[in-house]
């Protein structure tokens, strides 16, 4: 068994320069002008991504500015279940959708609704 430690120095999410390019689309000419990535409680498996469009910064979140100038928060309670996390952008069939690549993750539900962590 090993143990897994939170390092609040180290890059704490990838972002692909597709995901990239779909946060700026999704965002557009709107009030909300940041990515918040946080997780939540769901499923059969723990936890669930939550990636909202935000205006402002909450308290804790930890800031991260993209190489495009885009800004990504990470709430601060997720930030030890997506260190390491790549974020993808990827098209399948005729569908686009945001993949989590997260090397943290030892389980996922059958539908891929959730997961949890070791």
């Amino acid at each position: 068994m090993s143990v897994n430690t939170f390092d609040p120095t180290a890059a704490l999410v990838t972002v692909t320069d597709s995901a990239k390019a779909h946060f700026a689309k999704m965002l557009g000419d709107s009030q909300d002008k940041m990515i918040r990535l946080g997780t939540k409680v769901s499923g059969c498996s723990g936890y669930a991504y939550t990636l909202d469009a935000v205006a402002e910064k909450k308290a804790n979140d930890l800031e991260i500015t993209l190489d495009n100038g885009m800004v990504m928060l990470i709430a601060a309670d997720a930030a030890p279940l997506v260190q390491d996390t790549e974020i993808d952008y990827v098209t399948v069939g005729i569908n686009g959708e945001i993949r989590f690549n997260n090397p943290n993750v030892v389980s996922e539900c059958g539908c891929g609704e959730s997961f949890n962590v070791g």
